[in-house]
């Protein structure tokens, strides 16, 4: 059960500057596919040679070829010494033409790539200075394996608020993030059990840190393992996520660091909380009691 969760203004304004930073890097990647594909009319095959084609060393060669407007120079002083492509690799690789549009197109494309980073440093700092009233719950956060970085901390803290009180359970607040099971069921046949749509800038980021934490923590490499023998590297990486938001749950409700244990305390309904009867017979069927029909 999902709830609708309204955070305050502080950390609503959090979430609106994170949400802004997120679409500048969706821009900056469609930026990057532009670019790619002004070098592959060309007959540039970059991407053949580099791992990442706007990097240090295929950007110097991309400066040469802007100004030069031909592949006729020599690579070898243009490459980072980590480079693992030789000098002859690379050369074959912008064997091409670099028409006028293509080197107009281009260079503009990398021109507004250059503004999006610039502009996504300066919302950076201006996050984490807004985010600075918080900071007792980021320190929290950065004990939680795959976070390696205060920005990543602030932006799940802009998600889902400082006050746990909203969510009953950490299993509600799952949910709502969108790591959990559907249970979409009819005439007793199961339609899927796949997770939901919701969380869409907090889900990817959890998924980004459970794949950090599970090269950091030995624990929960352990762990993502003996599920991806069962169900799969997705489902495990999903499971490796929820671990980590329950945990961050019980971390700011409590305000205690991170502890691999405290996904696994239960989590009890409130004591004074109040069930409707469709709600009751939900929980008797669940847990196995037959309910007989009323009599007529």
């Amino acid at each position: 059960m999902r709830s609708s969760f309204i955070p305050p203004p502080l950390t609503r304004n959090l979430r609106e500057l994170c949400r802004y930073h997120t679409k500048l890097t969706y821009m900056a990647s469609s930026e990057k596919n532009r670019g790619q594909n002004c070098l592959t009319v060309c007959n540039f095959k970059l991407d053949d040679v580099f791992s990442d084609v706007f990097g240090a060393s295929a950007s110097r060669i991309l400066d040469q070829l802007l100004v030069l407007g031909h592949s006729n120079f020599d690579v070898a002083p243009l490459l980072h010494k980590c480079c693992k492509s030789t000098p002859e690799q690379v050369k074959a690789a912008i064997d091409g033409e670099l028409s006028p549009a293509q080197a107009k197109k281009l260079t503009l494309v990398r021109q507004h790539m250059d503004y999006l980073y610039n502009l996504q440093d300066t919302l950076e700092s201006t996050i984490i200075q807004f985010a600075s009233p918080h900071q007792p719950q980021i320190d929290l956060l950065m004990t939680v394996p795959g976070i390696a970085s205060q920005f990543t901390a602030v932006r799940i803290l802009a998600e889902i608020g400082v006050d746990m009180s909203v969510f009953e359970t950490s299993k509600q607040l799952c949910s709502w993030a969108g790591l959990a099971p559907q249970n979409n069921e009819s005439a007793n046949k199961k339609k899927t059990t796949r997770i939901s749509r919701a969380g869409a800038f907090l889900k990817p980021l959890l998924i980004q840190c459970a794949l950090g934490a599970v090269r950091s923590c030995a624990w929960l490499k352990d762990k993502y393992h003996a599920l991806k023998k069962r169900r799969g590297h997705k489902k495990a990486i999903i499971a490796i996520a929820r671990k980590l938001l329950t945990a961050i749950w019980h971390m700011i409700k409590k305000l205690e660091p991170y502890n691999h244990e405290l996904y696994q305390t239960s989590d009890k309904p409130p004591v004074n909380r109040v069930l409707t009867p469709e709600q009751a017979f939900a929980l008797l069927r669940k847990h196995g009691f037959p309910i007989a029909e009323p009599a007529a």
